[in-house]
C-alpha cells in the first residue's frame, strides 16, 4: 500500500524519492511537515498529490500579510433571522491542511495553528472543537531572506515533526517533467490509492514498532547534547525527542522491520531536530547551522550496539 502511494507521488514529483520518503515518514508518525525551499520546486504540488492519493478531505490556506486567525480556524456568525450565533468552521477542519507560504503571514496569524497542530482541536468563544482525524498540516515556506516573509516563531517550528527540502531537479528529471506536462498536468490524472481509514491503521501499526531501551537512551543523549551547547540559545525540546522516536519507528516500518535501530535515529535526526534549534547570533554569523549541530552530536555520542 505504501509502495503504491509512493509511486503515485513519484509520477507528480520526478526524481525526489528522498523528499517523498520524508513526507511519508511524517505522515506515518502522525506529525506535521514543513517544506522549506525556494519558489517553483513543487512544494504545493507534492502536498496536493498526497491529499488526492489518500482521498482525504483537503483544504488550502494561502498565507498572506492580511490573513486573520479567524480565516484559519473559523468563527461565530450572526444570523439575523433568529438573532443567534452559529460557528462556521474554517479551512483547518480537514484531514490534510496545506498552509501555503506560511511565513508570509504575521506571527499572530501563524500562531492560530498552534493549538490545532499540538492538540488536534481549536478553541473559539470558549468552546473546544475537535478536528478530523487523521490530521496533517503540510506547510510550505520560502527562505526568510525573500521579500515579504516573517520567521516562524520557535513554538510554531517545534510543532512540525520534521522539515524537508525538495531542491531543484536533475537534468534528466527536469526533461521528464517537461514531457509529462505537454498536454496536461500529472496531478489531474492522479487517483486515490488508499483512504484515511487505511492511513489511521498504518499509523497505529507504526506505534507498535519496537524501540529498545538502548535506542531510547541514544535519542535522549542526542537531544541533551543540544541543550548544553554554548553556541545555542535554545536546544531541542522534549517534543523533539518524542518526534524523533516516532519518526525512527516510521522509518523502520517503511523498511519492513518491526523494531527501530540506531541507524533509523541517525537518518531522521537532522530532519526532525535541526529546525528546532536556535543558534546564537555570533555562531550563526559564523556559518553554524542546525544540521551541523546535529551532525556534531551524532559524531560525539556513542552508538548503541
Amino acid at each position: 500500500m505504501l509502495a503504491r502511494l509512493k509511486e503515485n507521488l513519484s509520477t507528480v514529483i520526478r526524481g525526489k524519492s528522498e523528499a517523498i520518503d520524508q513526507l511519508l515518514t511524517a505522515m506515518l508518525a502522525d506529525g506535521h511537515a514543513l517544506i522549506d525551499d525556494v519558489p517553483g520546486t513543487g512544494k504545493t504540488t507534492l502536498a496536493k498529490a498526497l491529499a488526492v492519493s489518500l482521498s482525504a478531505r483537503f483544504s488550502r490556506i494561502q498565507f498572506t500579510p492580511d490573513l486573520l486567525p479567524t480565516d484559519i480556524v473559523g468563527g461565530m456568525i450572526y444570523s439575523a433571522a433568529n438573532g443567534s450565533f452559529t460557528f462556521r468552521p474554517g479551512p483547518v477542519f480537514a484531514n490534510i491542511v496545506l498552509a501555503d507560504e506560511i511565513n508570509r503571514a504575521s506571527p499572530r496569524t501563524q500562531s492560530a495553528l498552534l493549538e490545532a497542530m499540538a492538540e488536534r482541536q481549536v478553541t473559539t468563544e470558549g468552546a473546544s472543537r475537535a478536528l478530523p482525524r487523521p490530521f496533517l498540516v503540510i506547510a510550505t515556506q520560502n527562505p526568510v531572506e525573500y521579500n515579504g516573509t516573517y520567521p516562524l516563531p520557535e513554538a510554531q517550528l517545534d510543532r512540525f515533526c520534521l522539515r524537508l527540502s525538495i531542491g531543484y531537479p536533475r537534468h534528466n528529471h527536469e526533461l521528464q517533467m517537461l514531457n509529462d506536462q505537454i498536454r496536461s498536468q500529472p496531478l489531474d490524472k492522479l487517483r486515490p490509492v488508499m483512504d484515511t481509514d487505511a492511513l489511521a491503521r498504518l499509523q497505529a501499526e507504526v506505534r507498535e514498532v519496537g524501540v529498545e531501551p538502548s535506542v531510547l537512551d541514544y535519542i535522549v543523549r542526542l537531544v541533551e547534547r543540544t541543550r548544553h551547547n554554548p553556541r545555542l540559545r535554545l536546544g531541542v525540546s522534549p517534543r523533539g525527542s518524542l518526534d524523533l522516536r516516532r519518526c525512527a519507528q516510521a522509518s523502520a516500518y517503511m523498511a519492513g522491520r518491526d523494531s527501530a535501530r540506531p541507524d533509523d535515529v541517525q537518518f531522521q535526526a537532522a530532519p526532525v531536530l535541526a529546525h528546532r534549534i536556535v543558534i546564537d547570533i555570533k555562531a550563526r554569523h559564523g556559518g553554524l547551522t542546525g544540521e551541523a549541530v546535529i551532525a556534531e552530536a551524532l559524531r560525539a555520542e556513542p552508538v548503541p550496539a
